[in-house]
């Protein structure tokens, strides 16, 4: 079986979250993705983040039309700081060593993972799937294997889509109260209205 990781904040989830799950299930053939939201994401810590029951429901909603799409909550309910290496090694346990892991990342991750805990570890359990994200450069492999060797065996860099929505926008059009209709889906919307997520 090969299963796609898709780990974020996801503080909001948004349509190019699921534009490039779908877009990596399909080009990769992967039987499914699984979208992984951070507990305490240990490199955001600098940041007030959602509350993690709120960042769930949000995802639940946004991936509920796609079969191919499921939700795992291991890391809220991981207790300390959010690793990688520690979900990718709980997600093979559950999952069978037999599966084909795909981690699914932009390129801005990818070129900070030198910096992550075990990083050699994550791309000897996982395929790295990179997209382009706007404003960043496509990852330098040489630096990247110099830190990780023998890691651009396990790289797929990809150069599209590059779609311009982050979630630091979508934050910042709530807080100027602007519209973030066809940024997120219908129904992430709502959610965000109903519970007054980023007005201030």
């Amino acid at each position: 079986m090969k299963v796609g990781i898709m780990g974020g904040t996801f503080d909001p989830i948004h349509l190019a979250h699921l534009i490039i799950a779908e877009e990596a299930r399909v080009r990769l053939g992967l039987d499914r993705v699984i979208f992984i939201p951070a507990g305490d994401p240990w490199m955001k810590s600098p940041h007030k983040v959602t509350a993690a029951a709120l960042r769930v429901e949000m995802v639940r909603l946004a991936i509920a039309a796609n079969p191919s799409f499921s939700l795992s909550t291991i890391e809220v309910e991981r207790p300390g700081p959010t690793f990688t290496v520690d979900t990718l090694e709980q997600m093979w346990k559950e999952l069978g060593y037999e599966t084909q892991l795909f981690l699914l990342m932009g390129w801005d991750s990818l070129a900070d993972m030198p910096a992550w805990k075990a990083p050699y570890r994550v791309s000897k359990m996982a395929v790295v799937v990179a997209f382009p994200r706007p404003g960043f450069s496509r990852p330098d492999t040489t630096t990247l294997e110099s830190a990780m060797p023998g890691i651009s065996e396990r790289i797929v860099i990809l150069d599209e889509p590059c779609i311009g929505i982050s979630s630091t926008n979508i934050r910042a059009r709530m807080v100027g109260r602007r519209s973030i209709r066809y940024l997120v889906l219908a129904e992430v919307e709502r959610f965000i209205i109903e519970h007054q997520l980023y007005t201030e």
